[in-house]
């Protein structure tokens, strides 16, 4: 038995590595549920550079509409190209097997890649693809490396290529100053993302607000119902909070002459 179980320990431990994460740190971003500007922007950049791909097949046009504030009219001539009704799933039209063919695995449903992945990972993600003409649609991830997916999101960011530039030296998790001087210590690195100037519709400050509004409506498909379980857990517990003290109440008058 023992034999079985180191050996069933020792053949998940690949799977374990790859789970392990990036080998880059993750940028932080701040995800706010009520803002449903936000969600909108999203959701109109993950219909228009997405919904080619992938799919978000467990979400309704109608549910995200009300959940939104998105008149059904509206939702319908902007955000649906298909033949679809505002009740069905916001499913693709390309089949499984095509998709194999072409990228060499199909596309993953997107509705709860952040509730697997996490925002913080959805968001440095999309935000560190590069050129690679190595790769066979000529981009690769600091985050994903030789991931299977072009940066569709290009035309927005720009060219994002991999160079060198000088950097601040940081020993422990702090940032390294000369003692005699106090001007920071550099290096020179060659692990570097940098823009092409003039290659994107947007600046820097643009694109990182684009990339944060999908990953908030990525995160508001993967638990439509998050703020509303928040809302009735709060009402839980203040119930909760009245009976015990009500209960405490009633425990002490019935123990009272009790000696």
């Amino acid at each position: 038995m023992k034999k079985l179980f180191a050996a069933l320990m020792f053949s998940v431990l690949p799977l374990t590595a790859m789970a392990a994460g990036p080998a880059i740190p993750l940028d932080k971003v701040d995800i706010d549920l009520t803002d449903k500007a936000a969600m909108q922007d999203g959701l109109k950049t993950f219909t228009n550079y997405c919904m080619g791909c992938h799919s978000a097949k467990f979400q309704r046009y109608e549910r995200v509409a009300n959940d939104l504030g998105i008149p059904e009219e509206v939702m319908m001539e902007n955000i649906v190209f298909t033949d679809a009704k505002i009740g069905d799933h916001m499913k693709i039209g390309m089949q499984p097997a095509d998709a194999k063919v072409w990228f060499g695995a199909a596309p993953p449903d997107l509705t709860l890649v952040a509730r697997v992945r996490g925002t913080d990972w959805l968001y440095t993600y999309l935000r560190t693809f590069y050129e690679d003409p190595s790769r066979p649609l000529g981009a690769n991830n600091l985050v994903f490396p030789n991931v299977g997916m072009p940066n569709v999101l290009s035309d927005l960011q720009g060219r994002q290529v991999m160079g060198c530039k000088q950097v601040q030296v940081v020993e422990n998790g702090k940032k390294v100053f000369d003692p005699l001087t106090g001007t920071p210590v550099t290096e020179e690195a060659c692990d570097q993302l940098t823009i092409v100037p003039g290659t994107g519709k947007q600046t820097e400050a643009e694109f990182d607000e684009t990339v944060k509004n999908l990953v908030t409506f990525l995160a508001y498909s993967a638990n439509p119902v998050k703020l509303e379980s928040q809302r009735i857990g709060t009402y839980v517990l203040l119930f909760l909070a009245f009976f015990f003290v009500v209960a405490y109440l009633l425990k002490r008058e019935y123990w009272k002459d009790v000696h």
